[in-house]
């Protein structure tokens, strides 16, 4: 069955009886994917249906706990399930748990494969994913449109109105929010206005550099807004150098130091969170805080944009190289990396500072 954008307007939600099925979600792209494929989860599980995923560790980590899930199964396939007879056991312990339906958003020829060696009888994907041709039923895909919205046209075949205006959704824990608590009231930040700021990225040209994030974290101290670094284990040399540079501003450096759910109730706790185009802005889109999102080397047209109403999107504009690459890369193809030079970090202040204050 083929659906095309004019067939998925005509859907909206309406009141039905609950689906009695089984769905798998297969999702084992990268964190920001996973954490935007959420509202997917949720209105299936409003219509009734039991849903269960597969994703990879950091994407399993994120969905604990999810409101909307039976249960995660983990699929590490670029560490311990690598290779041919790793996913062959991986599509044998899928079919044991006989799903009804499998919606496969990640475009992968695997993700595409998984589905069909697990003989789940109907299987819906999109036209542009590398294994279209496995699926029993193709709905298109629509490049402008924003991530979420893309995920939920999944629903279509099923019949299942698709909402609007949906955000992602986490479900954080009594620890991640006493982690996060105890953390600020030992820094001394619950007094007082504080800016969450995630420096780092899988991609190089998707960082703004760190010697401007450290005066933005000096800009802000100076007008009484402390700042609290935040990203993962990889990212934790960078804040490091980050803090270090930023010397007496009164910084907290908590990258590497705990989940990925204890640094959304982090984020959470923020008043504003300053990041690249990386999966924390989509952990502040789930937690309702206002994001400062700094686009270079991509653009908010892919459909990874923030979209609240306090959101600010921060780019170059005018460049005829920009956007150069869907994901970015590991270094500017030309050279001047202007994109992200080009913003400086008083401009970017003077948006958080006035976010800071008018939402106060």
């Amino acid at each position: 069955m083929d659906v095309d954008a004019s067939t998925l307007e005509a859907y909206r939600p309406r009141a039905r009886p609950p689906m009695k099925m089984n769905v798998l979600v297969i999702q084992t792209a990268f964190l920001g994917d996973v954490i935007l494929t959420t509202p997917l989860f949720d209105a299936l599980a409003r219509a009734g249906a039991t849903v269960d995923v597969v994703a990879a560790p950091a994407g399993s980590q994120v969905l604990h706990g999810h409101r909307s899930l039976s249960s995660a199964i983990v699929y590490d396939k670029k560490g311990n399930d690598r290779g041919l007879r790793a996913f062959l056991r991986l599509s044998a312990t899928v079919r044991f748990r006989s799903y009804d339906v499998a919606l496969v958003p990640h475009r992968s020829v695997r993700s595409a494969l998984l589905a069909r060696l697990a003989m789940i009888p109907r299987r819906i994907g999109f036209d542009r994913s590398a294994g279209a041709w496995s699926f029993t039923d193709v709905v298109r895909y629509r490049p402008h449109a924003h991530e979420i919205e893309r995920n939920l046209d999944l629903l279509a075949p099923l019949g299942i109105g698709r909402p609007e205006g949906q955000r992602p959704s986490l479900s954080l824990s009594g620890a991640d929010t006493t982690y996060a608590k105890d953390l600020l009231t030992s820094a001394g930040l619950l007094d007082g206005p504080f800016v969450a700021i995630a420096p780092g990225s899988v991609w190089n040209t998707k960082r703004w550099p760190e010697d401007r994030f450290a005066r933005l974290v000096a800009d802000l101290s100076r007008q009484g807004v402390r700042s609290v670094l935040i990203g993962g284990r990889d990212d934790a040399a960078l804040c490091d150098r980050i803090a270090a540079a930023a010397k007496g501003a009164g910084v907290l450096n908590a990258a590497g130091g705990s989940s990925v759910l204890a640094s959304a109730a982090l984020i959470e706790a923020a008043s504003v969170l300053v990041t690249n185009d990386s999966a924390p802005l989509h952990l502040a889109s789930a937690v309702g805080t206002p994001i400062v999102a700094l686009f270079g080397a991509t653009s908010p047209s892919f459909g990874f944009g923030p979209r609240g109403p306090h959101d600010f999107v921060v780019e170059t504009d005018g460049l005829p190289c920009r956007p150069c690459a869907i994901h970015g890369g590991d270094r500017c193809p030309i050279g001047t990396f202007d994109c992200m030079l080009r913003i400086e970090p008083e401009r970017v202040s003077a948006i958080v500072l006035d976010l800071v204050r008018r939402l106060r």
